[in-house]
């Protein structure tokens, strides 16, 4: 339907941090899928999983058991803070149960407190919930008149939450780190502060760890850079290393859904679960965050070095394999661009900024390759 501004490549094949299109060339993948190949592409452990499950059982409906749900379950609730976990088909559907829980509670423990608090900047999917709480007028406007119950406030300001809140809000959502919004990083202490300000109001605390879980920004999920933990927390993206899946978790006071009051066909199906459960598990028995937090400031220290090297670079922004460079002008795509030709994939976030999202199996001298075409891209824009 022509929704896609699409770059003129068609990619066939993968491997690793490496993809090639169609007419056989080679390009460094600093995309990874929007953040999503976490183990790079067509990783042996994912295509194993997926492989052995397909023989055995696909799908049988949220109405039955099966193992590698009760697996990947089991998981997700041992590497993180949180008690019960739903599995969903992406990051947007997450989100969507995510505000459903928020407002379950809001009527049962708040009375009847229905409205979340976002922030500017922010980015929870593409469905109407997620675009009203996306707090972008961009991607708001063609589709009002937008759900009600979603209050912006501005980003990093405590005090806008505060004059945000009333007697009908029941939770707040937020990236710990923003990621469509171009990586915008907030103060040290802005979490915290949002923490001890729901725990004043009894408010839920909602963590959109869709792009920053999963050990993008160096530990397994943000929030734990930031000495916080959420009542709700959502996460897809670099769960499935390519295949299609996301979740919500919440923690046990939190969980007021009885039966019947959300369900999927095929969020939590043996095949994807199966999948999951094995990239997950790789990444937590090979310390993965780790190697990710150093290949990330790695990177950032190189790309800071062409900040100091070429003027048009204004910051270095980011966590972990979580990064962009901002531009004086709004010359991201023609540098995107340049780099394409010479076989490196690379997003623009913004009109001004270019964002990096290596796989996060990346290793030095696949960065030192990506920054030397960066160098040699904005060398010739001199």
């Amino acid at each position: 339907m022509q929704v896609f501004k699409r770059i003129p490549v068609t990619l066939v094949r993968g491997k690793g941090t490496k993809v090639w299109d169609d007419e056989g060339k080679e390009y460094l993948d600093f995309v990874a899928g929007l953040a999503v190949v976490s183990l790079g592409h067509c990783h042996p452990v994912l295509v194993k999983a997926l492989s052995k499950q397909a023989k055995t059982l696909t799908q049988t409906s949220n109405i039955y058991y099966t193992i590698p749900q009760l697996q990947l379950c089991e998981l997700l609730v041992k590497t993180s803070c949180l008690d019960r976990a739903f599995i969903s088909n992406s990051g947007t559907e997450a989100v969507e149960g995510a505000i459903k829980l928020a407002r379950r509670y809001g009527k049962v423990k708040l009375d009847g407190a229905y409205e979340i608090i976002t922030v500017t900047n922010s980015f929870h999917g593409r469905t109407l919930a997620a675009t009203a709480a996306t707090a972008q007028l961009s991607f708001q406007e063609p589709f009002t008149p937008l759900p009600s119950g979603f209050i912006n406030a501005a980003f990093n300001d405590i005090e806008a939450i505060k004059a945000a809140t009333t007697k009908l809000t029941c939770a707040v959502m937020l990236e710990p780190i923003q990621g469509e919004g171009g990586v915008n990083v907030p103060d040290a202490d802005y979490l915290k502060e949002v923490r001890a300000w729901c725990d004043e109001k009894g408010l839920l605390l909602i963590l959109d760890e869709i792009q920053t879980g999963i050990g993008r920004t160096g530990t397994m999920y943000a929030y734990e850079q930031y000495g916080v933990e959420p009542d709700i927390m959502t996460v897809a993206k670099g769960m499935g290393s390519g295949i299609p899946i996301g979740a919500f978790l919440a923690k046990e006071q939190a969980c007021v859904f009885k039966p019947g009051e959300h369900g999927s066909t095929y969020g939590g199906n043996p095949l994807m679960c199966a999948a999951s459960f094995a990239v997950l598990e790789y990444i937590v028995k090979k310390d993965i965050p780790a190697h990710a937090a150093r290949m990330g400031q790695y990177l950032c220290d190189g790309l800071n070095k062409l900040a100091q090297k070429y003027n048009v670079i204004t910051e270095v922004r980011g966590k972990g394999l979580l990064l962009a460079m901002k531009f004086q002008e709004d010359i991201a795509e023609s540098v995107g661009m340049a780099c394409l030709e010479r076989g490196l994939l690379v997003n623009r976030v913004k009109p001004d900024a270019l964002r990096f999202m290596p796989p996060l199996t990346v290793s030095q001298k696949e960065i030192d390759k990506a920054l030397a075409i960066l160098d040699s891209v904005l060398k010739e824009r001199q």
